[in-house]
């Protein structure tokens, strides 16, 4: 996905087959950014580590939770991160260290990317994973959800401090 011409900041979730952490931070900041009404400043896509879901939409239950939320996860389809995101995208913000270590491996060096940890956003949170529901109980997607939904918040802030102010 590349950026609009009108979009100023582009933000990649990463998880490992982009079908439960990262299609929901996709799904949840995506609603964060249009209730803030800059839908048309702020793009948000997420990818996978590896291919294994690729073309797939997201877990089940990880819609069924953020459903429960009201975050809508339906009409995402999986794909995996490529070396040109990195071109494109401002923030590629991994859900575990061990997709953060792949990101940084892969990054170009000259890439302008902030490649990070999503729960770095997260006040008391900073360093941490946000853990893989993908083999738990469905409370590890409502959990999955609550600290999606406190990164998202504090990346938001971030963002919007560093946006240019609209002239009207």
């Amino acid at each position: 996905m590349v950026p609009e011409a009108s979009v100023l900041v582009a933000v990649l979730f990463v998880c490992l087959g982009n079908i439960c952490r990262s299609p929901t931070a996709e799904g949840i900041f995506r609603a964060q950014v249009q209730a803030a009404g800059l839908s048309n400043r702020i793009l948000v896509d997420s990818a996978g580590s590896h291919a294994y879901h690729e073309g797939e939409s997201p877990d089940i239950r990880a819609c069924a939770a953020a459903l429960e939320r009201g975050f809508d996860l339906s009409g995402q389809v999986g794909r995996q991160i490529k070396t040109s995101d990195f071109e494109y995208f401002d923030y590629i913000l991994a859900m575990d260290r061990e997709n953060l270590h792949f990101l940084q491996k892969m990054q170009p060096a000259d890439s302008h990317s902030r490649v990070a940890l999503f729960l770095d956003y997260a006040e008391g949170r900073e360093g941490q994973s946000v853990p893989d529901p993908y083999f738990g109980h469905s409370d590890g997607f409502a959990l999955v959800i609550e600290l999606v939904e406190s990164a998202g918040k504090g990346l938001l802030k971030q963002i919007g401090r560093n946006l240019p102010k609209i002239k009207t």
